[in-house]
C-alpha cells in the first residue's frame, strides 16, 4: 500500500509540474480524463501497483526499488519455527 501511495503522489506531482488540461495530461498517461480524475481524487483503490507502475512510465518517471535484508529479528524467529 506504501509502494502505490508514494507512485500516486508522484504521479500527481509530475501532472501537476505539466500546466496542462485534465484531457491533456490524461491524453499523455494513456487513460480517460474520468479515470485521471480518480488519480487525482487519491482513490487509489481504483489503481493497481501494476497500473500505477505503468502510468509512471508515461509520465516519465524512474522507479527504483531497493529491498531491504530481512532483519535478524524476523531470520530468528524463522530460525526457530522451520529450524
Amino acid at each position: 500500500m506504501t509502494m502505490r501511495a508514494n507512485l500516486l503522489i508522484a504521479i500527481q506531482q509530475k501532472i501537476q509540474s505539466w500546466n496542462c488540461t485534465q484531457i491533456e495530461a490524461a491524453q499523455r498517461l494513456k487513460i480517460t480524463q474520468p479515470r485521471l480524475n480518480d488519480l487525482l481524487k487519491n482513490k487509489i483503490d481504483k489503481f493497481s501497483l501494476d497500473m500505477l507502475i505503468n502510468l509512471s512510465s508515461y509520465a516519465g518517471l524512474k522507479i527504483e526499488m531497493h529491498i531491504p535484508k530481512t532483519p535478524q529479528k524476523c531470520e530468528a524467529v524463522l530460525g526457530q519455527v522451520y529450524g
